[in-house]
This record gives C-alpha cells, structure tokens and sequence, in this order.
C-alpha cells in the first residue's frame, strides 16, 4: 500500500510544511491528562481551557515553539512535611501541545476556579489579487 502524501497531488504547491505538521500532531500522543475544552469564541477567535485543580500559576508555563503551544505543568512536592494516611492526589507533571495554525496568535492566560483558559485568536486573511506581468523573451 502506497502512502498519499501532498506531494502526489501535482497543483498543491508548497504545502510540504503542512504534511510535517500533521506528521508532528499525530507522533505527539498526547494523554489524557489534564482533560482539556477547545471551543470557538468568534468566527476569528478560540479558547482552550484545560482543568489544572491544584496546580498554582507558578507550577504552570506556556510557551509557543515552532508554530506549537506548549503547556507544561509541574508541582512541588511539599510532601516532606506531611504525613499521608492516604494519597490519592498524586503531584503529577503534564505537558500538552497543539499545532497553531500560520496566522493563529495566542493571547491572554487567565486562571480560575483550578480552570486554565487560554484565547487564540486567528488574523483575518486579505484578499490578494495579483497580476503577473508577462514578457517577451
């Protein structure tokens, strides 16, 4: 079985960076923790908001590298000083990423009620029409 990539389709020039995309999302493997809501806010806007109980603004980092939101999280174990008769709250690290889109600006951060969101917001393309000069060789 022969692989279809963007390369066999001879009129979509220029989309190689788009097929290394899709190969990046679908190698990451995200897990399933923390859960996470992407919703659309506008017809130009987006909001991720991952569930982060516990974690404190300090304990989290949010970076863009290569065109991808990174959200890491990681707590500090305070548990030197405590007893547990029963620890079913593990201190457990997380990052999970999505592929931003050319164009996709992420925005403000908020955190509330153990709730992370985070506003993206997309440029609206112009429309460009462009008349190529033809010339006599």
């Amino acid at each position: 079985m022969t692989k279809l990539t963007l390369g066999t389709y001879p009129h979509m020039l220029g989309f190689e960076q788009l097929e290394r995309l899709l190969e990046r999302t679908a190698k990451s493997g995200n897990e399933g923790y923390p859960p996470f809501n992407i919703e659309q806010t506008s017809d130009f806007s987006y909001r991720i908001t991952l569930a982060v109980a516990g974690f404190a603004e300090s304990d989290l980092a949010i970076t863009v590298e290569d065109r991808q939101l990174v959200i890491r999280g990681r707590q500090q174990d305070d548990g030197e000083d405590r007893i547990y008769l029963h620890r079913g709250i593990a201190a457990r690290q997380f990052q999970r990423s999505f592929v931003l889109a050319e164009g996709v600006e992420v925005g403000e951060a908020v955190i509330e009620n153990g709730l992370l969101h985070i506003d993206l917001s997309r440029a609206v393309p112009e429309t460009v029409v462009q008349t190529i000069r033809i010339r006599k060789g």
